[in-house]
């Protein structure tokens, strides 16, 4: 199985890059965006599916701090 893991701070946890892209952004002529958060996306082959979330919460996300959701990817690319 392909999936995706898609990590993202906490609700209420500092985001040091949303807040940088975003004072970025009306210098770049964009405006009207608020709320940036910045995460990360793991890719990955994995034989075993129920071994995903435990391999999220051991080594791929820091739960204290952060969220994360498991997306399956089917052959043709797209998320289900």
């Amino acid at each position: 199985m392909k999936a995706r893991v898609l990590i993202r701070p906490k609700a209420g946890i500092l985001d040091p890059q949303g807040v940088a892209v975003e004072q970025a952004l009306p210098a770049l002529g964009f405006s009207g965006v608020s709320e940036v958060r910045v995460g990360r996306m793991v890719e990955l082959e994995i034989e075993d599916e129920s071994q995903l979330d435990a391999l999220c919460q051991k080594l791929l996300a820091n739960t204290l701090i952060e969220d994360y959701e498991i997306v399956s990817v089917d052959p043709a690319g797209a998320a289900s």
